[in-house]
């Protein structure tokens, strides 16, 4: 009885997803990230009502896996719509016409290329919404009241609770230390 009330409560607390510090400049947000991955911080991401260019490199983005992705897709095209061209000319409906070859492969290019476009643009478009993990209707960070104004003229940095490093009471020094007009909690 005692463990089922106990989990109740555990389960009725929100449960914490990260902090969030407002900067009300881009250069004080490009500092304050640089720093915190230099601190060894390493799931955070930043939020701005425009890009910046030094932020990607602050955070420690890493380069995306999407190239690679998209490559494939044409390549599986590219060899598809081949194939698709080789099998239905010398296998299902052969037509010898004027004594040419069956397999005449500058008749395939139109078809080959075309596949090959059609497959990595769809690659490109799903590997996308994979790798952003979209679509995602609802994130945590919304629940932060002055996080509207991300899109207008604020600027955010948040340090998620999965982090290795994370330690609630640290952390909210930490981004205290650097600056933050204001850290909040950010709860799921």
């Amino acid at each position: 009885m005692r463990q089922a009330t106990e989990l109740e409560e555990m389960n009725s607390r929100p449960r914490l997803y990260g902090l969030m510090a407002e900067f009300e400049e881009p250069t004080a947000l490009v500092q304050a990230a640089r720093r915190a991955h230099d601190e060894g911080y390493r799931r955070i991401d930043a939020y701005s009502p425009f890009p910046i260019e030094e932020l990607t490199d602050a955070i420690g983005f890493h380069h995306t896996k999407l190239p690679l992705i998209v490559l494939i897709g044409g390549v599986v095209g590219c060899i598809g719509g081949f194939a698709l061209c080789y099998w239905v000319s010398t296998s299902v409906y052969p037509l010898n016409i004027g004594g040419r070859p069956l397999n005449s492969w500058p008749a395939f290019i139109p078809v080959t290329f075309e596949c090959t476009i059609l497959l990595a643009a769809l690659a490109a478009v799903f590997g996308m919404l994979a790798l952003n993990g979209l679509p995602e209707p609802y994130h945590p960070v919304f629940n932060v009241p002055s996080f509207e104004q991300a899109s207008r003229n604020k600027f955010f940095l948040c340090i998620e609770a999965v982090d290795p490093k994370f330690e609630e009471a640290k952390t909210r020094e930490f981004l205290t230390e650097l600056g933050a007009r204001e850290v909040s909690d950010v709860e799921f």
